[in-house]
C-alpha cells in the first residue's frame, strides 16, 4: 500500500493514520440538506479529480465550485463530466477508464446509478475498484440518504472500504454537524 491519501480535512486525516489508502473506494452517506458538498470540495485538493455528476449540470458544478473557492476554501478544478439520464452506468464506465495515476474520482450523487440495475451497478462498482487499485487512485461515492429508491445502496456500502457519515442536527438556531466513521476496512478509526 502507497502513501495515503490527504482527505484535505486536516483532523480527519490524523484520525485515518494520515488519510485514505490508495485504491480505496470512499462512501460518503449525507442527508440532502447537509453540508456534504463542501466535504466533497475539500476531496479536490490533494490530488487531480474527475467529478461525475448524476443530478447536476456541469455548468452548476463548475459554478459551485467557484463559489466555494471564493470564500477562500482551498479546492482544485476537477474534471466534470456530466453522465446524463440516457445511460449514466455506460458513461462512467467510459469516464472512470481515463483516469490516470494517483487521481481522485467524485460520484456526485450514486443515488441515480443505485437505481440502474444490480447487475450493471456492481458492474460499475467492480470497475471503479480495478481502475482505482491499477492507477493508486481514490474513489468517492456519494450518496444521499432517504432515497427509498436508491435499492442498491447495500451494494454500496458493502463495496465501499470506508464509510463516512454525515449527520446534521439541528439544537434551536445551531445546526451541529457530525462525520463518523462507521466503515473502516483496515481496523477501527484513531
Amino acid at each position: 500500500m502507497g502513501a495515503r491519501v490527504s482527505t484535505g480535512i486536516e483532523v480527519l486525516d490524523r484520525q485515518l493514520d494520515g488519510g485514505i489508502p490508495p485504491g480505496t473506494i470512499v462512501l460518503l452517506t449525507a442527508p440532502p440538506a447537509s453540508q456534504s458538498e463542501l466535504l466533497l470540495c475539500e476531496f479536490t485538493t490533494p490530488r487531480e479529480t474527475l467529478y461525475l455528476t448524476t443530478t447536476r449540470t456541469r455548468q452548476a458544478v463548475l459554478d459551485g465550485f467557484k463559489r466555494v473557492k471564493s470564500h477562500n476554501t482551498p479546492v482544485n478544478d476537477p474534471v466534470v463530466r456530466d453522465l446524463g439520464v440516457k445511460a449514466p452506468i455506460d458513461t462512467a464506465n467510459k469516464a472512470i477508464q481515463t483516469v490516470q495515476h494517483e487521481s481522485t474520482i467524485i460520484i456526485d450523487s450514486v443515488n441515480e446509478l443505485e437505481r440502474q440495475g444490480r447487475s450493471r451497478y456492481i458492474n460499475l462498482l467492480n470497475n471503479i475498484q480495478r481502475q482505482i487499485q491499477n492507477t493508486q487512485s481514490v474513489a468517492v461515492l456519494h450518496a444521499l440518504k432517504k432515497d427509498s429508491q436508491a435499492v442498491s445502496r447495500v451494494l454500496s456500502e458493502q463495496m465501499a472500504d470506508i464509510v463516512f457519515d454525515l449527520q446534521t442536527t439541528v439544537k434551536g438556531s445551531e445546526f451541529i454537524t457530525t462525520l463518523t466513521v462507521p466503515k473502516f476496512r483496515w481496523g477501527r478509526v484513531n
